[in-house]
């Protein structure tokens, strides 16, 4: 039995909110300890992460809580990329939300919980710890995933304005800018700077810099997948100055260069998240 990662697009309504659900089963499958890991890139979206089955620590950086089954966690941002472990069979879903939209639904300053998992209990009121417990009980995936919409769709909607854009795959960074920009008129570009850290979490530039490499890197791998791939194409293609500068950013936000990033992305099981990313 192979085990099963999924990709989730969240329903059309919550498109500018959620930007993608990740599950990963390997119960019932027969691998090896050094398959048992999962390797993440460095990424501007925070987490709700659900353990549904086994447990998870945190190996790349290291830290000393683990995740048991039954966990509910939530982090920011993360700034460099980061290897978890499952010591036996795992299933575990993994919500991304665009950074704005969840400091708009909790008022959470998203730059307090940057590279860290605190249990949810710490950060969000009952209502959330509820869709928590129901989530972890719920007898599916799709279950879960309806129970989590069902919950954030009418919360999003009271929360967001007429500007969010209405596509994940939208430039969300560019409108984040936009609007701290215009909500900051007549103050200095360092307030509008600290807004965007308090929506985000990270600094425009490395928020502009993550988006660029996400595309960037779909882009390659599905040429990767044609047999059309050229790195000096997707480079310009990203806007790069050079290949150099593609390989330089490619190794801050995943430890690897876009080379080996593809050709890990379809031949190691650690890292499966790349080869399922959309």
């Amino acid at each position: 039995m192979l085990p099963i990662s999924k990709f989730i697009v969240p329903r059309r309504s919550l498109a500018s909110c959620l930007r993608a659900i990740v599950v990963r089963n390997t119960v019932g499958c027969e691998l090896p300890d050094e398959q048992r890991l999962n390797r993440y890139p460095a990424t501007g979206f925070p987490v709700l992460f659900l353990q549904l089955v086994g447990e998870s620590r945190m190996v790349e950086p290291p830290m000393a809580e683990q995740c048991p089954e039954g966990g509910v966690l939530l982090s920011g941002a993360w700034t460099g990329p980061t290897v978890t472990a499952n010591p036996g069979p795992t299933h575990f879903m993994t919500v991304l939300f665009f950074p704005e939209a969840l400091h708009r639904l909790t008022g959470i300053d998203m730059s307090t919980i940057v590279d860290q998992f605190q249990p949810l209990h710490a950060l969000l009121d009952a209502e959330w710890q509820q869709l928590g417990a129901q989530m972890l009980v719920a007898p599916d995936d799709e279950t879960r995933v309806a129970l989590l919409e069902d919950f954030l769709e009418p919360r999003w909607r009271a929360v967001r304005d007429e500007s969010t854009f209405d596509g994940a795959v939208g430039d969300w960074v560019r409108r984040m800018e936009g609007r701290a920009a215009a909500a900051g008129i007549g103050r200095s570009v360092r307030m509008a700077e600290r807004r965007i850290r308090e929506w985000a979490g990270q600094p425009l530039r490395r928020l502009r810099r993550s988006y660029r490499a996400e595309q960037t890197f779909i882009a390659a791998r599905d040429a990767a997948l044609k047999g059309k791939v050229s790195l000096g194409d997707m480079a310009q293609l990203g806007g790069y100055s050079d290949q150099s500068h593609m390989s330089r950013e490619a190794r801050e936000i995943s430890g690897l260069s876009p080379s080996e990033i593809l050709r890990r992305g379809l031949e190691d099981e650690t890292y499966w998240v790349y080869r399922i990313w959309n």
